[in-house]
């Protein structure tokens, strides 16, 4: 069993994300999207690994902020891209 992760540690609390519009890169590049991700450390909403663009990881990829948010109403999780941890 993985030990305590420390990103997750680090982020903020998991709580209801404020109403977003969509996927920003899939807004821009007029894709679709399935699920969104925000990222805790600058805010960039980003569409899930269901979605055909993956923009939530791409993120992750690309500025390794490790930790998302559920952006969907009601939901009040993180996920940690480099522990792959749920917390």
């Amino acid at each position: 069993m993985a030990g305590p992760c420390e990103h997750l540690e680090a982020a903020p609390v998991a709580q209801p994300c404020p109403e977003v519009v969509g996927c920003e890169d899939c807004l821009r590049i007029g894709s679709e999207w399935v699920h969104l991700r925000r990222c805790t450390e600058c805010g960039h909403v980003g569409c899930c690994d269901s979605s055909p663009q993956r923009h939530a990881t791409a993120h992750y990829r690309t500025v390794a902020h490790p930790v998302v948010c559920s952006a969907e109403p009601g939901e009040a999780w993180r996920w940690c891209f480099v522990d792959s941890q749920l917390g």
